[in-house]
């Protein structure tokens, strides 16, 4: 492995140049867990958002950074219970892994993991009010009426995260 050098450090983000590639590195997580909640009724879980980098709100699966909270050591998968309670209201007994992988393997050296919580329930609003700068809308959207439900909001001007897509590929074989 070659020598990074650091070009500039933030609060939350670093960016490094090694050789000739320059890629960013969380300074204070130690990657992101995603979420693919299903409700006993065979619905999925989403989160809609504004991402002040894309200038637009975005429909996504919730998700949090693992390791982001001072003093709070937590496994990936208590991470993803956690996230999805606080940005959804809804919570689940068991966070089961998925799949893990690099989020945007040419630009970051972050990677997420992705879980199922099955039998999600409703405990409180949600909405990431917890948290400064959040204001998180849920979407509880039928198993067999999601794709109509993204179309509708990218007809809408939403943006729509992809991995929507690899959790929906999850519910149709896990849910059936």
């Amino acid at each position: 492995m070659s020598e990074s050098e650091t070009l500039f450090k933030g609060r939350f983000l670093e960016l490094r140049r090694d050789r000739h590639w320059e890629y960013a590195v969380r300074v204070n997580a130690r990657g992101a867990a995603m979420v693919l909640a299903l409700t006993p009724a065979r619905e999925m879980v989403l989160v809609e958002q504004y991402r002040v980098p894309l200038h637009a709100r975005c429909i996504e699966l919730p998700a949090g950074l693992i390791g982001d909270v001072a003093g709070l050591d937590e496994a990936a998968d208590a991470t993803a219970l956690r996230e999805l309670e606080e940005e959804t209201g809804y919570i689940g007994a068991r966070a089961e892994p998925l799949t893990a992988g690099p989020i945007s393997p040419g630009m970051s050296s972050e990677l997420i993991e992705l879980f199922l919580v099955r039998d999600a329930r409703r405990v409180s609003v949600g909405g990431g009010a917890a948290h400064e700068g959040e204001d998180i809308a849920v979407h509880v959207v039928p198993l067999e009426r999601v794709h109509d439900f993204l179309q509708a909001q990218a007809a809408a001007g939403k943006l729509i995260e992809p991995r929507i897509y690899a959790g929906l590929w999850f519910a149709e074989r896990t849910v059936g």
